[in-house]
């Protein structure tokens, strides 16, 4: 299985059979996947594998079975491909007594940039953090944190740039100011791999996704594209109107109706072919000229699909 940002791409990244345990413990599976570009968006509940399989992208372990390469090579042996990675990990872990500024100027000089202090404070006006570089980090929100351990991964100017949970624990306005520095990033050509368990977090910053569960790539893709592989769970319509029960008794008569159920000012129908569903709500609604006031469907999200995929819907 593979995302692919253009047909034919060459794939920055390539597991091929990836296992990796932990003694006793299995942390990914026999994953086959590559990805070559754009913005991924790394899906999965605490403890599924996310961040051993970004830490071996980073080359930060090897792989107890199989390969996963980086730019063609392992990332784990070449520090010519791990220069070419910027990672931000999901735990701090840091000098906390130093500025932000002399945190990612370190940084910056651990991964080898000739003028660290230039590289450091382009980095930090890029997140947004030169109001408080000058602070020390251990008084920063974790808000600022994390804009800071985001500092510190692109400081080097890598092409491919590992976010491991960047937006846990921040508050609204923080997140969208950190989704926004993303995007930045990826509008000027990064290759980004995002890692959350937070659903709308994802849906933010791509459609492209790949779900992991318990170590093992459920799906990968358009997230509209996955929602095809469920399609044979009932899928459901709601409709706010000022006649629901009215629309209900008419979708009802419908062999591809599997439930209809009431809500205050609303119907719920699920439906064995959404397509037709559609197009016989609307002729009821213009022929007995019923007022709508809202429609949607809550499994045309990514939350249904992680759902669906593993498993809390039967």
């Amino acid at each position: 299985m593979s995302v692919d940002a253009a047909a034919g791409a060459t794939p920055i990244v390539r597991a091929d059979r990836c296992s990796k345990w932990y003694g006793h413990v299995l942390g990914v599976s026999d994953v086959t996947w590559s990805f070559s570009g754009g913005v991924l968006g790394l899906l999965g509940p605490n403890g599924a594998g996310k961040s051993t399989l970004i830490k071996m992208m980073a080359g930060l372990l090897r792989p107890s079975r199989g390969t996963v390469e980086v730019f063609g090579a392992l990332p784990f042996d070449s520090p010519e491909v791990r220069s070419r990675i910027g990672y931000a990990p999901e735990h701090d872990a840091t000098w906390d007594e130093l500025t932000g500024r002399e945190l990612v100027t370190s940084m910056a000089r651990l991964a080898g940039v000739a003028d660290a202090r230039a590289a450091a404070q382009e980095a930090i006006a890029a997140v947004g953090m030169t109001a408080h570089q000058d602070r020390a980090v251990k008084g920063y929100s974790k808000g600022m944190r994390q804009r800071t351990k985001l500092a510190t991964a692109i400081a080097h100017d890598p092409d491919f740039i590992l976010l491991d949970e960047p937006l846990t624990g921040v508050d609204p306005l923080a997140r969208i100011d950190i989704i926004e520095r993303i995007r930045a990033l990826a509008a000027a050509g990064k290759t980004i791999v995002v890692s959350s368990h937070v659903l709308y977090e994802i849906e933010a910053l791509t459609t492209e996704i790949l779900v992991i569960y318990r170590g093992q790539v459920l799906a990968e893709g358009n997230v509209f594209e996955i929602r095809k592989l469920i399609d044979k769970h009932p899928h459901r319509v709601r409709v706010e109107c000022d006649r629901a029960r009215e629309l209900g008794a008419v979708l009802a008569a419908s062999e591809h109706v599997a439930r209809v159920h009431f809500e205050r000012g609303a119907i719920v129908v699920e439906t064995r072919d959404p397509d037709r569903c559609y197009d016989e709500i609307a002729a009821c609604v213009l022929e007995r000229e019923l007022v709508v006031r809202a429609m949607s469907s809550p499994d045309n999200n990514l939350g249904a699909v992680f759902d669906y995929l593993t498993g809390a819907r039967s």
